[in-house]
């Protein structure tokens, strides 16, 4: 076993020293930049950056005081500090602490201190004083857990990414009269992911701008008398190509809808519409999108077939080319009682077939074997899909709909809406979103409506 062991203060002399060699990782940065609170360790910038290495440096001090000269049972009694250069992520530290002077009647010692970087250029120097221990300590070192912060944010950011260069799409902006749906959609233009329309009662419209202070000046309003016909006017627009992308504003999403599936005035295109939320699960190591779980309640083999293959079309049209499909149930073998289970065989059958392409389809599976190639394993599953899921393909509404919710606010995920199968994308936020997820809807919408035109050319 490994031990750490101190000095006392009758061991130590003059002229001492001990030392401590590290990397400054981006993740230690971060780590500093969450500690008061007040900063948002995903948008640290590079001023921060350079503030934070003195605070690191100070830390490695404070461990090679406390961990090797003097050790365990030193007391700190004060650092005195000058940071001379910066240091930037990814550059070796060494921490160095060297004896120079003793009390006998209180105990003290002072230390000499200071950090170098990797070209021997002194980044930090000046003093600390210390109450050395007067007996023996000898303890097993600890090893401690390695720390992680959540880049939250990140697959959004890398969504709108692939948005630059594109021309805005023409979005109608479905009765935005509170400040949540309308900050986002002018959010949204001034990113240069839409167009917008703001079809709304326009009273409203302008009461809610003035509440949260936005100029509505650059941009075109279609006034309606009311949420209704705010909803019939966007599907007008889209039918007569006016508009590229609905956007849901504050309406029940039951309510845009029904216009959107209204037989002779909808937006149908023969598929089955469904929704899918892309999901920023800082613990995924990959784009995670879900499906469907705010649309068919309880949809027949048929509509899955359609849900599928919505999804893997759009993971398309965000650059993956190869999805790896997972159908959901409860357990991971084929039950008779469960309809789920038979569905997935299905829908598997009807890959092999042709019937959906694009993607890798296998189920049934449970969410752990989905998510987990060690739960696959240990259930001895053989699949190309277990494990490495991109598209999680649910077996109805209400299973859907927990799912999500428990990723938000249990695993801290971030999910932007879209709806596909219509004429045209149809952005579907809630008002609790942040605006990182409508920003995130309007760049998926902006990147299918392109796809598309592209197809069509």
């Amino acid at each position: 076993m490994d031990y750490i062991e101190n000095k006392t203060f009758e061991e130590i002399q003059v002229g001492d020293s001990a030392s401590l060699v590290r990397i400054l990782a981006p993740q230690d940065v971060k780590l500093f930049a969450a500690l008061p609170g007040d900063v948002d360790a995903a948008y640290v910038d590079q001023e921060y950056v350079r503030s934070a290495h003195g605070m690191w440096g100070g830390a490695l001090i404070s461990t090679v005081l406390g961990t090797k000269l003097p050790g365990p049972g030193a007391t700190c009694l004060g650092q005195s500090l000058r940071f001379l250069k910066p240091v930037a992520p990814g550059e070796t530290v060494t921490a160095t602490v060297t004896v120079a002077g003793k009390d006998p009647e209180k105990h003290q010692v002072t230390f000499d201190c200071g950090c170098t970087n990797e070209k021997g250029e002194e980044v930090i120097s000046g003093s600390a004083q210390v109450i050395a221990p007067t007996q023996k300590i000898k303890r097993p070192r600890a090893t401690l857990p390695e720390a992680h912060l959540d880049d939250h944010g990140v697959r959004f950011r890398q969504l709108i990414d692939l948005t630059k260069g594109l021309t805005p799409a023409r979005t109608a902006i479905v009765h935005p009269v509170d400040g949540n749906s309308l900050r986002g959609a002018l959010d949204a233009a001034q990113a240069n992911l839409v167009i917008p329309l703001l079809v709304g009662p326009e009273a409203k419209i302008r009461a809610a701008a003035a509440a949260e202070e936005l100029d509505l000046s650059p941009y075109e309003l279609v006034p309606t008398r009311d949420s209704q016909e705010a909803a019939t006017t966007a599907v007008a627009l889209a039918r007569a190509g006016k508009v590229e992308v609905l956007m849901k504003g504050s309406l029940h999403t039951d309510e845009l809808m029904r216009e959107v599936v209204a037989r002779d005035t909808g937006l149908g295109t023969g598929r089955r519409m469904s929704h899918v939320f892309a999901v920023d699960a800082p613990a995924y190591p990959r784009p995670l999108f879900l499906t469907d779980a705010a649309i068919n309640i309880s949809p027949d083999l048929e509509d899955k077939r359609d849900i599928v293959q919505n999804a893997i079309d759009l993971t398309h049209a965000l650059g993956i080319e190869n999805p790896r499909v997972a159908i959901l149930s409860a357990v991971e073998t084929v039950t008779p009682k469960l309809r789920s289970t038979l569905d997935a065989a299905a829908l598997c059958k009807m890959a092999d077939r042709g019937q959906i392409t694009g993607g890798v389809v296998d189920g049934p599976l449970a969410f752990d074997n989905a998510v987990s190639e060690e739960a696959a394993r240990v259930k001895g599953i053989v699949s190309p899909v277990a494990g490495r899921a991109d598209i999680f393909v649910v077996p109805d509404l209400e299973s859907g709909n927990m799912l999500i919710k428990q990723l938000e606010y249990l695993a801290d995920a971030r999910a932007a809406g879209i709806v596909l199968g219509a004429r045209v994308p149809i952005a579907l936020t809630s008002r609790a979103d942040k605006p990182s997820s409508r920003m995130a809807s309007c760049a998926i919408a902006l990147l299918l409506t392109r796809q598309r035109r592209s197809v069509v050319a």
